[in-house]
């Protein structure tokens, strides 16, 4: 089967290839899908498109140039070996594949039916839902807890939303005025934007001195980690849901001896820890998440169209890329359609 296929072959540099996919007899547990769908991640392909990953440039490396990128597609399963059961031919399935006008996947991975109450392309770009979901995952939220998200990127503006869906008090923060607009139409009731002391000062306001029992970094940056410190309350959690790129010089002693002062817990949420199915012992897995999602989007609690700021077709897929790299502001988040 010849298909199109998304490298990124250097650093800033992507290509829609031609390859041939062996579609002949699958693996026990593969399944052959056409993509209708996909949906572009602003952290992980960006950090690897313009090399801000230092592993791209390392020979055997998972991300190592040339990559095939993407991890968000939505399609038909058009085929699935002896072994799968988790889906039929003919369905419409939520998974982990790559951009490409169709994929071999192993359902070893995370494959999920696409309820047909929801709109295929949402359920693309709901992947990363599934990355911002983590925060509330492994947050502690007792009561009705203030949270403040740092960075209303695509990635916090849905954690600021899932947050807000389980009653928690959501402040989001964002220097820029459009993506404070876009949260505070997807029901995030507080924006915030300003320097590090105005900002400060607006949650400290907003809060009436309690500031955030959680924080989260949506960012992945470490200077960020540093702002949302500040904002936590004593006893208070800081979320790492970003992940930490970009080297900040400071003082390590400082920032230990405030979360032992204070009795602050800082904790990681890289999604990727969860299994990908329930486990004895733990209900929580990458399949739970998804399913949260879809249900959420069923029952009009999660808004993701309004993030959605380009439909493009695989060809344009350098545009894409630099679009969302160099103006984030009006490339707020990308669908390549491939149907």
């Amino acid at each position: 089967m010849k298909i199109k296929q998304v490298v990124v072959t250097g650093q800033h540099q992507v290509e829609l290839q031609n390859t041939e996919l062996d579609e002949n007899k699958l693996g026990p547990n593969e399944i052959l899908i056409e993509t209708e769908y996909t949906y572009i991640s602003t952290g992980t392909e960006l950090a690897n498109y313009s090399g801000k990953e230092p592993k791209v440039f390392q020979p055997g490396a998972w991300c190592a140039y040339p990559w095939k990128s993407g991890y968000a597609n939505v399609g038909i399963v058009k085929d699935v070996g002896e072994r799968v059961a988790r889906v039929k031919v003919g369905e419409r399935v939520f998974t982990y594949g790559n951009h490409a006008s169709a994929i071999r996947y192993n359902a070893d991975r995370l494959v999920a039916s696409v309820p047909a109450s929801i709109n295929p392309a949402i359920a693309a770009a709901s992947r990363m839902a599934g990355v911002a979901a983590t925060s509330i995952i492994v947050s502690e939220i007792e009561s009705s807890p203030w949270v403040v998200v740092f960075g209303l990127g695509m990635v916090g503006n849905l954690a600021s939303q899932a947050f807000h869906i389980r009653g928690c008090r959501v402040i989001g923060v964002d220097p820029v005025e459009a993506r404070r607009k876009i949260a505070r139409q997807c029901n995030i009731p507080y924006t915030v934007g300003g320097v590090s002391v105005e900002v400060q000062e607006q949650i400290k306001e907003i809060t009436n001195g309690e500031m955030g029992q959680i924080t989260v970094d949506a960012v992945g940056h470490s200077q960020v980690v540093l702002e949302a410190l500040k904002a936590t309350a004593n006893y208070g959690q800081v979320v790492l849901l970003g992940t930490p790129r970009v080297s900040v010089d400071g003082d390590l002693t400082e920032l230990l001896s405030d979360v032992h002062l204070r009795w602050i817990t800082i904790r990681g949420a890289l999604e990727w820890c969860l299994p990908m199915y329930t486990e004895a012992g733990n209900h929580v897995s990458q399949f739970s998440k998804q399913q949260m999602i879809f249900d959420w989007i069923d029952r009009d609690q999660l808004r993701i169209e309004p993030l959605i700021s380009h439909h493009l077709k695989p060809e344009q897929i350098k545009e894409a890329y630099d679009g969302l790299l160099n103006t984030p502001n009006t490339h707020t988040g990308v669908l390549l359609e491939w149907n």
